[in-house]
Protein backbone atom coordinates (compact mmCIF):
# COMPACT_ATOMS: atom_id res chain seq x y z
CA UNK A 1 0.00 0.00 0.00
CA UNK A 2 0.75 3.56 -0.62
CA UNK A 3 2.65 5.64 2.64
CA UNK A 4 1.38 8.31 3.99
CA UNK A 5 4.70 10.48 2.33
CA UNK A 6 3.78 9.21 -1.00
CA UNK A 7 -0.04 9.94 -0.83
CA UNK A 8 1.40 13.41 0.59
CA UNK A 9 3.92 13.79 -2.73
CA UNK A 10 1.16 12.59 -5.33
CA UNK A 11 -0.83 15.34 -3.43
CA UNK A 12 2.27 18.26 -4.33
CA UNK A 13 2.12 17.33 -7.71
CA UNK A 14 0.40 20.31 -10.04
CA UNK A 15 -3.04 19.01 -10.94
CA UNK A 16 -3.95 18.80 -14.77
CA UNK A 17 -6.04 20.90 -16.56
CA UNK A 18 -6.74 22.01 -19.73
CA UNK A 19 -8.77 24.42 -21.98
CA UNK A 20 -10.21 24.06 -25.53
CA UNK A 21 -10.49 27.27 -28.19
CA UNK A 22 -12.91 27.35 -30.70
CA UNK A 23 -12.56 30.10 -33.33
CA UNK A 24 -16.54 30.65 -33.85
CA UNK A 25 -19.23 32.42 -31.31
CA UNK A 26 -20.17 30.77 -28.39
CA UNK A 27 -23.84 29.53 -30.35
CA UNK A 28 -22.36 27.78 -32.93
CA UNK A 29 -19.99 26.12 -30.46
CA UNK A 30 -22.54 24.85 -27.82
CA UNK A 31 -24.23 22.64 -29.65
CA UNK A 32 -20.86 20.61 -31.44
CA UNK A 33 -19.72 20.69 -27.88
CA UNK A 34 -22.70 18.30 -26.81
CA UNK A 35 -21.55 15.61 -28.58
CA UNK A 36 -18.36 14.86 -26.72
CA UNK A 37 -21.13 14.09 -23.76
CA UNK A 38 -19.02 15.88 -21.35
CA UNK A 39 -20.04 18.90 -18.72
CA UNK A 40 -18.11 21.79 -19.71
CA UNK A 41 -18.26 25.70 -19.03
CA UNK A 42 -18.35 27.86 -22.33
CA UNK A 43 -17.21 31.04 -22.70
CA UNK A 44 -16.56 34.15 -24.76
CA UNK A 45 -12.69 34.39 -25.15
CA UNK A 46 -12.76 37.72 -27.29
CA UNK A 47 -13.21 38.26 -31.03
CA UNK A 48 -14.72 35.49 -32.82
CA UNK A 49 -13.13 32.82 -30.39
CA UNK A 50 -14.82 30.70 -27.40
CA UNK A 51 -13.30 28.55 -24.57
CA UNK A 52 -14.30 25.56 -23.24
CA UNK A 53 -13.82 24.30 -19.66
CA UNK A 54 -13.98 20.78 -19.06
CA UNK A 55 -13.97 19.01 -15.45
CA UNK A 56 -11.23 17.00 -16.34
CA UNK A 57 -13.60 13.47 -15.32
CA UNK A 58 -11.81 11.41 -17.89
CA UNK A 59 -8.08 12.31 -16.72
CA UNK A 60 -8.73 13.01 -13.06
CA UNK A 61 -10.78 9.79 -12.37
CA UNK A 62 -9.64 7.25 -14.99
CA UNK A 63 -5.95 6.39 -16.56
CA UNK A 64 -5.88 8.33 -19.54
CA UNK A 65 -3.76 11.33 -19.66
CA UNK A 66 -4.75 14.52 -20.21
CA UNK A 67 -2.85 15.40 -23.71
CA UNK A 68 -4.65 12.52 -25.08
CA UNK A 69 -8.20 13.04 -24.06
CA UNK A 70 -7.71 16.32 -25.21
CA UNK A 71 -6.43 15.73 -28.88
CA UNK A 72 -9.39 13.56 -28.87
CA UNK A 73 -11.94 16.44 -27.81
CA UNK A 74 -10.60 18.57 -30.60
CA UNK A 75 -10.54 16.37 -33.72
CA UNK A 76 -14.11 15.56 -32.77
CA UNK A 77 -14.91 19.18 -32.84
CA UNK A 78 -12.95 20.13 -35.55
CA UNK A 79 -14.40 17.64 -37.81
CA UNK A 80 -18.03 18.38 -37.08
CA UNK A 81 -17.42 22.17 -37.76
CA UNK A 82 -16.05 24.82 -40.30
CA UNK A 83 -13.84 26.36 -37.93
CA UNK A 84 -10.50 25.29 -36.03
CA UNK A 85 -9.89 24.40 -32.19
CA UNK A 86 -7.40 24.33 -30.57
CA UNK A 87 -6.51 22.19 -26.80
CA UNK A 88 -4.19 23.91 -24.43
CA UNK A 89 -3.16 21.33 -21.64
CA UNK A 90 -0.69 20.68 -18.77
CA UNK A 91 -0.11 17.96 -16.26
CA UNK A 92 3.04 17.87 -13.56
CA UNK A 93 5.51 16.65 -16.38
CA UNK A 94 4.31 18.19 -19.72
CA UNK A 95 2.65 21.22 -21.39
CA UNK A 96 1.64 21.41 -24.68
CA UNK A 97 -0.73 22.02 -27.50
CA UNK A 98 -3.06 20.29 -30.18
CA UNK A 99 -4.29 22.45 -33.41
CA UNK A 100 -7.15 20.51 -34.73
CA UNK A 101 -8.63 21.91 -38.31
CA UNK A 102 -11.12 19.78 -40.49
CA UNK A 103 -9.89 16.47 -41.64
CA UNK A 104 -5.93 17.51 -41.85
CA UNK A 105 -3.80 16.23 -39.23
CA UNK A 106 -3.85 17.79 -35.86
CA UNK A 107 -0.59 19.77 -35.52
CA UNK A 108 0.80 19.59 -31.39
CA UNK A 109 3.86 20.74 -29.59
CA UNK A 110 5.26 20.21 -26.42
CA UNK A 111 6.99 21.58 -23.45
CA UNK A 112 8.48 19.34 -20.51
CA UNK A 113 7.64 21.31 -17.42
CA UNK A 114 10.68 22.88 -16.88
CA UNK A 115 10.18 24.53 -19.91
CA UNK A 116 12.90 22.53 -22.34
CA UNK A 117 10.85 22.22 -25.76
CA UNK A 118 10.06 18.62 -26.97
CA UNK A 119 8.49 19.18 -30.39
CA UNK A 120 9.38 19.99 -33.56
CA UNK A 121 10.23 23.14 -34.95
CA UNK A 122 8.03 22.72 -38.02
CA UNK A 123 5.31 22.34 -36.49
CA UNK A 124 5.23 25.46 -35.04
CA UNK A 125 5.21 27.37 -39.15
CA UNK A 126 1.90 24.83 -39.52
CA UNK A 127 0.67 25.94 -36.92
CA UNK A 128 1.09 29.90 -37.88
CA UNK A 129 -0.21 28.99 -41.45
CA UNK A 130 -3.81 27.50 -39.65
CA UNK A 131 -3.94 30.43 -38.09
CA UNK A 132 -3.33 32.89 -40.52
CA UNK A 133 -0.95 34.12 -38.26
CA UNK A 134 1.91 36.73 -39.13
CA UNK A 135 4.45 35.13 -40.89
CA UNK A 136 6.75 37.35 -40.10
CA UNK A 137 6.21 38.60 -36.14
CA UNK A 138 4.31 36.01 -35.12
CA UNK A 139 6.20 33.24 -36.30
CA UNK A 140 9.36 34.83 -34.64
CA UNK A 141 7.53 34.80 -31.57
CA UNK A 142 6.27 31.46 -31.90
CA UNK A 143 9.87 30.23 -32.64
CA UNK A 144 11.72 32.07 -29.50
CA UNK A 145 9.01 29.43 -27.43
CA UNK A 146 10.80 26.53 -29.54
CA UNK A 147 14.29 27.43 -28.29
CA UNK A 148 15.82 26.55 -24.88
CA UNK A 149 15.43 29.26 -21.71
CA UNK A 150 16.52 28.07 -18.55
CA UNK A 151 14.18 31.29 -17.36
CA UNK A 152 10.93 29.79 -18.46
CA UNK A 153 8.89 27.20 -17.17
CA UNK A 154 5.70 25.46 -19.52
CA UNK A 155 3.35 27.69 -17.41
CA UNK A 156 5.52 30.49 -19.38
CA UNK A 157 5.79 28.97 -22.44
CA UNK A 158 2.27 28.38 -22.59
CA UNK A 159 2.09 32.36 -22.03
CA UNK A 160 4.09 32.90 -24.53
CA UNK A 161 1.96 31.32 -27.00
CA UNK A 162 -1.35 33.01 -25.37
CA UNK A 163 0.52 36.29 -25.96
CA UNK A 164 1.14 35.33 -29.56
CA UNK A 165 -3.05 34.48 -29.97
CA UNK A 166 -3.72 37.66 -28.69
CA UNK A 167 -2.76 38.86 -31.88
CA UNK A 168 -5.18 36.39 -33.52
CA UNK A 169 -8.01 37.98 -31.16
CA UNK A 170 -7.83 35.66 -28.18
CA UNK A 171 -8.44 37.32 -24.87
CA UNK A 172 -9.20 34.68 -22.25
CA UNK A 173 -11.83 35.85 -19.24
CA UNK A 174 -9.86 36.98 -16.22
CA UNK A 175 -8.64 33.67 -13.94
CA UNK A 176 -8.23 31.36 -16.94
CA UNK A 177 -4.76 30.76 -16.48
CA UNK A 178 -2.06 28.18 -17.75
CA UNK A 179 -1.25 25.65 -15.17
CA UNK A 180 -3.63 25.90 -12.97
CA UNK A 181 -5.73 23.36 -12.17
CA UNK A 182 -9.68 21.53 -13.62
CA UNK A 183 -11.23 23.01 -10.59
CA UNK A 184 -9.67 26.17 -10.02
CA UNK A 185 -10.46 26.97 -13.87
CA UNK A 186 -13.90 26.16 -13.24
CA UNK A 187 -14.06 28.05 -10.82
CA UNK A 188 -12.95 31.28 -12.69
CA UNK A 189 -14.95 30.29 -15.12
CA UNK A 190 -18.27 30.65 -13.10
CA UNK A 191 -17.20 33.95 -12.46
CA UNK A 192 -18.02 35.38 -15.76
CA UNK A 193 -21.17 35.05 -18.27
CA UNK A 194 -20.79 31.27 -19.56
CA UNK A 195 -23.26 28.62 -20.90
CA UNK A 196 -22.58 25.12 -19.05
CA UNK A 197 -22.87 22.69 -22.17
CA UNK A 198 -24.77 19.32 -20.71
CA UNK A 199 -25.25 16.09 -23.07
CA UNK A 200 -28.97 15.95 -23.04
CA UNK A 201 -29.55 12.21 -24.41
CA UNK A 202 -30.80 13.25 -27.63
CA UNK A 203 -28.03 12.68 -30.43
CA UNK A 204 -30.47 13.78 -33.15
CA UNK A 205 -31.02 16.96 -31.95
CA UNK A 206 -27.51 17.92 -31.19
CA UNK A 207 -26.85 16.69 -34.29
CA UNK A 208 -29.50 18.74 -35.85
CA UNK A 209 -28.22 21.86 -33.79
CA UNK A 210 -25.03 21.68 -35.61
CA UNK A 211 -25.82 20.90 -39.00
CA UNK A 212 -27.33 24.19 -38.64
CA UNK A 213 -24.75 26.02 -38.25
CA UNK A 214 -22.66 24.07 -40.40
CA UNK A 215 -24.97 24.44 -43.52
CA UNK A 216 -24.69 28.17 -43.22
CA UNK A 217 -21.25 27.94 -43.34
CA UNK A 218 -18.79 27.75 -46.28
CA UNK A 219 -18.79 23.54 -45.49
CA UNK A 220 -22.88 23.92 -46.75
CA UNK A 221 -21.93 22.73 -50.02
CA UNK A 222 -20.92 19.47 -49.33
CA UNK A 223 -23.63 19.11 -47.00
CA UNK A 224 -26.36 15.88 -48.51
CA UNK A 225 -29.24 18.10 -48.98
CA UNK A 226 -27.19 20.58 -51.07
CA UNK A 227 -27.01 18.43 -53.75
CA UNK A 228 -23.35 18.81 -54.48
CA UNK A 229 -21.17 16.27 -56.08
CA UNK A 230 -18.66 15.82 -53.21
CA UNK A 231 -21.54 15.68 -50.24
CA UNK A 232 -21.75 11.79 -51.21
CA UNK A 233 -17.98 11.52 -51.38
CA UNK A 234 -18.03 13.39 -48.04
CA UNK A 235 -20.25 11.20 -46.17
CA UNK A 236 -18.61 8.14 -47.22
CA UNK A 237 -15.10 9.42 -45.78
CA UNK A 238 -16.80 10.14 -42.33
CA UNK A 239 -17.83 6.72 -42.26
CA UNK A 240 -14.21 5.56 -43.95
CA UNK A 241 -12.49 7.38 -41.37
CA UNK A 242 -14.73 7.06 -38.12
CA UNK A 243 -14.80 3.20 -37.48
CA UNK A 244 -10.56 2.90 -37.34
CA UNK A 245 -10.72 5.99 -35.02
CA UNK A 246 -13.88 4.44 -32.97
CA UNK A 247 -11.92 1.22 -32.98
CA UNK A 248 -8.60 2.76 -32.14
CA UNK A 249 -10.33 4.59 -29.18
CA UNK A 250 -12.38 1.43 -28.02
CA UNK A 251 -9.22 -0.23 -27.70
CA UNK A 252 -7.12 2.54 -25.84
CA UNK A 253 -10.30 3.19 -23.74
CA UNK A 254 -10.07 6.56 -24.87
CA UNK A 255 -13.40 8.99 -24.11
CA UNK A 256 -11.16 11.98 -26.49
CA UNK A 257 -10.98 9.23 -29.85
CA UNK A 258 -14.14 7.33 -29.32
CA UNK A 259 -15.76 11.14 -29.13
CA UNK A 260 -14.06 11.54 -32.43
CA UNK A 261 -15.03 8.54 -33.71
CA UNK A 262 -18.83 8.45 -32.99
CA UNK A 263 -18.81 12.09 -34.26
CA UNK A 264 -17.62 10.99 -37.66
CA UNK A 265 -19.74 7.72 -37.86
CA UNK A 266 -22.78 9.55 -36.82
CA UNK A 267 -22.38 12.14 -39.61
CA UNK A 268 -21.45 10.06 -42.30
CA UNK A 269 -24.03 7.58 -41.80
CA UNK A 270 -26.82 10.70 -41.52
CA UNK A 271 -25.09 11.77 -44.89
CA UNK A 272 -25.66 8.82 -46.98
CA UNK A 273 -29.13 7.88 -45.19
CA UNK A 274 -30.57 11.25 -46.30
CA UNK A 275 -28.81 10.83 -49.75
CA UNK A 276 -30.52 7.56 -49.86
CA UNK A 277 -34.00 8.97 -48.98
CA UNK A 278 -33.68 12.18 -50.93
CA UNK A 279 -31.48 10.89 -54.35
CA UNK A 280 -30.81 13.15 -57.09
CA UNK A 281 -32.46 13.88 -60.29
Amino acid sequence: MPTEESRVARQARPAPGALLLCRAQPESVAPAAQLLREHMLLASAGGDWSVLVPEGRPWLEGAEPVDRVLTGWATALAVGAPWPVLALWWDADRAGYTLASGFRRPVAYVWLANGTPAGENEAMHTFAGRLGLDPVLDVQSLDELTEPDPAADARARMRGLLAVLTRAGVALPAGLAPGDSADRLHEAARDHPHVRVEWSGGWRNAFRAELDAVESSRLGPLLPWAGGPQSHRLALAQVAAGLPVTAWGLRRRSAGWIAAGAVLLAQGVLGLAYALAHPRD
